[in-house]
């Protein structure tokens, strides 16, 4: 599954299922946005260390998933600072 509607279904699946562990209350483009955000931030990471998930929906689907709890980690750490 690639291209827009594919980044949309995907993203929103691995945001709605992070959005569930972190106990955070985002809606449906909440939950867009941060299944993308995460999995562009954690391939970043990844790449650092020259790993490379692979393309497929599933690969995709988890690497957006834990990229979206580390995001809400990430933010609630910097909320909380001040």
């Amino acid at each position: 599954m690639g291209g827009l509607l594919g980044t949309i279904i995907i993203g929103g699946l691995a945001g709605w299922i992070a959005s569930i562990i972190m106990k955070a209350s985002t809606g449906l483009i909440g939950n867009i946005g941060l299944g993308i955000v995460g999995a562009v931030v954690l391939n970043f990471i990844l790449r650092q260390f020259d790993i490379y998930a692979a393309d497929a929906w599933k690969s995709q689907l988890l690497v957006g998933l834990v990229g979206a709890c580390l995001v809400i980690w990430v933010w609630r750490m910097i909320r909380n600072r001040g």
